[in-house]
């Protein structure tokens, strides 16, 4: 009798097992599987975290040589935060695909204007650098914001550093940390609600990107603000 009780416990076991088995694996691929895998391009976020006291030599450098850069790839944008986190800068670089950013990578090395005339001087100035693998949300285009969008307080502007990509302006960076599983999971209530954020008319929605390599399950967005009334400035 015990045998028998015994036999049906082990067998019952390993059903269980089974069966979590194939459902953890099914949740693995819901998860790693996206829009991604069938669309090559993303975009890099890069942060470079700047020596207080070489942020304006730093700003001054980037502004006069970032055509060198900007020969290699696109550039989306480039800004300098004014609140928040102070003496840091954010960028925004599109690429066809992993191998392009690995060309562009290898083209940069071997670039000798840029070598000399920037990153050597650049480098001594960073205290840190930080970068994400982005993908736009599926339901997402980038937009670039309209050529008026800018702000007549004067202190707001200074913020603005943009004579490449999107054009000058107030822009804010937000950032949301969201629950695991990718727009799949949160994309239908997230979309309605930056949706309606948007037709506000305050703002001009730029992109919506879910991070994929760096910090996982982040969202970021940049818009710019068509009104300055309480906006942060990136």
């Amino acid at each position: 009798m015990f045998t028998i009780r015994n036999a049906l416990r082990r067998g019952h076991c390993l059903t269980q097992k089974i069966k979590l088995t194939k459902t953890t694996k099914q949740l693995r691929a819901l998860i790693s599987t996206g829009p991604q895998q069938q669309h090559g391009t993303f975009y890099e976020i890069r942060t470079y975290f700047i020596k207080p006291e070489m942020n304006n030599a730093f700003l001054k450098l980037t502004n006069e040589k970032i055509e060198l850069r900007t020969s290699h790839s696109q550039l989306l944008g480039y800004w300098s935060v004014e609140y928040g986190g102070l003496n840091k800068v954010v960028h925004i670089w599109k690429y066809d695909s992993y191998a392009h950013r690995a060309a562009v990578r290898a083209a940069l090395a071997q670039d000798s204007q840029w070598v000399e005339q920037y990153i050597s001087k650049a480098m001594p100035m960073l205290r840190s650098q930080d970068n994400e693998v982005t993908y736009l949300v599926p339901w997402c285009q980038i937009e670039m914001p309209p050529k008026q969008a800018s702000c007549s307080d004067t202190s707001a502007a200074q913020c603005s550093r943009s004579s490449l990509g999107f054009s000058p302006g107030v822009y804010e960076l937000v950032t949301f940390q969201m629950k695991p599983g990718g727009p799949a999971v949160w994309g239908k209530a997230f979309s309605k609600a930056i949706n309606t954020h948007a037709k506000a008319g305050y703002s001009h929605l730029v992109g919506v990107f879910h991070t994929e390599f760096g910090l996982l399950n982040r969202v970021r967005f940049p818009d710019v603000a068509l009104m300055c009334t309480a906006c942060m400035c990136l």
